[in-house]
Parts: C-alpha cells; structure tokens; sequence
C-alpha cells in the first residue's frame, strides 16, 4: 500500500470546514440566546407599549402548527381564547379582553396596546390589508424577472388585465 498525501489545498478546505463545524453550535447557541434574551427583556414584568402585528389563532394551538397554518389554529374551540401569532419571531402573545378580537379569528390584524408577561392588553385592533382594493389601479413599478429582463406594469399588461403574485417562502 502506498501512502496518499494531500496537496496544500486539500488540506486548507478540510481545515476550513472542520473550523465551520466546530463554530457553527456556537454561533447557533449564542443567537438563540440573544434571541431568548431580547423576548425576556421585551415581556419581562416590565410594562411595554406598542404595536404587535400577526395572526388570531386559537390558544389551543401552538407555535409549531400556527406557523404551518394548520386548520385547527382556525377552528374556535369551545374553552379556548383567541391569541395572536407573530411568525416573524414565532411567539404566541395572549390577547385581552377577549371581546376585541372575538370576531377576527384567522385573519392578519395589528393590535396596539400594552405587553406584560407576553400577554397584550389591547386599546385598538386593525385588520392588515393584502394587496390593492378592487378596482384600485396598480402604482408604476419597474422590476427584474428571474432572466433578468426589465418588467414594467405596461410589459406585463395583458388583453385581460394583470394579476402578479408575490410569495414568502417558508424558509426566509
């Protein structure tokens, strides 16, 4: 058998990743407690005033399945409150009093009022609006497709009318 001996460049990519996957826990476990810290300090006992902006789901429900928008986040359920869920950080807030959001159940609102203990006492609730009313004309704009051509409203026109769809994935 014959020894193999890595050229200098083998051997600097090998270092590189073993010092990638020696650093990555660190970098994930400081920013999961930045990130715990920064919830800890913004709902600590402290009273905080402010906008919060999500989705009025079902208490019943957990975090996991109102971000994957499981129907039964949808469903009132007999004994359950109705809290709201900001998919941005994830976190479910209690809404009170119950009376304010009881007829919004589903939708995308933005609630202002104050936070103790992840729970808002509300003094307004707004439904977010998607997307121009019917009717409305579209605003010029100017954008790249994915072949990198310059999109225009008036390119984009069709005998029809235009409908563009714009979605978030999952993963950003």
């Amino acid at each position: 058998m014959r020894p193999v001996r890595a050229d200098s460049e083998s051997k600097r990519n090998l270092l590189c990743l073993a010092a990638l996957f020696s650093i990555a826990p660190l970098a994930v476990g400081g920013q999961d407690s930045a990130r715990k810290s920064s919830r800890n300090s913004a709902t600590s006992s402290a009273t905080k005033t402010g906008s919060w902006s999500g989705t009025l789901v079902s208490s019943n429900c957990n975090a996991d399945e109102a971000f994957a928008e499981s129907p039964e986040c949808m469903k009132n359920v007999p004994g359950a409150k109705l809290a709201q869920y900001d998919d941005t950080s994830r976190v479910m807030y209690g809404l009170e009093p119950q009376e304010s959001v009881a007829a919004h159940l589903g939708y995308s609102v933005t609630v202002r009022g104050t936070i103790e203990d992840d729970t808002i006492q509300l003094t307004s609730i707004e439904l977010m609006s998607i997307g121009l009313a019917v009717g409305q004309k579209a605003p010029a704009f100017s954008v790249r497709d994915q072949f990198g051509r310059e999109q225009t409203l008036e390119t984009l026109k069709g005998a029809n009318g235009t409908v563009l769809l714009f979605f978030r994935s999952a993963d950003w």
